[in-house]
């Protein structure tokens, strides 16, 4: 099970957090990823990490401006999003998948949060 929280409402250059509690697979040797969608556009993924080593991926979208990390004690997933920008504004599910697996297309993730919705204003 996948919960996210810490969604909400931020003008443009601002920041949030979100966080991902994981339970109920095993999470020391897994892939946690945070996707985004809004309405009409295929779900895209942003950033992901791979427990066991730390080793991530980012979307150029969002590179240098997010930052994923993990809890693995607590088993919690962090999406931190500075410099926000309008485009921001989405969906955003976090995901989890046994082993490392790429996120950024050609993998189906098997695990889903119920998304938290990010809105950024001009």
């Amino acid at each position: 099970q996948l919960v996210e929280s810490g969604g909400g409402s931020v003008q443009a250059g601002g920041s949030l957090r979100l966080s991902c509690e994981a339970t109920g697979f095993a999470y020391s040797v897994a892939s946690l990823g945070w996707f985004r969608q809004t309405p009409g556009k295929e779900r895209e993924g942003i950033t992901c990490i791979y427990t066991a080593s730390g080793r991530t991926w980012y979307a150029d979208s969002v590179e240098g401006r997010f930052r994923v990390s993990r809890n693995n004690a607590e088993r919690t997933l962090f999406l931190e999003m500075n410099d926000l920008k309008p485009e921001d504004t989405a969906l955003y599910y976090c995901a989890a998948a046994p082993g490392w697996h790429f996120c950024g297309g050609g993998y189906e993730y098997p695990y889903w949060g119920q998304g938290t919705q990010v809105t950024v204003s001009s």
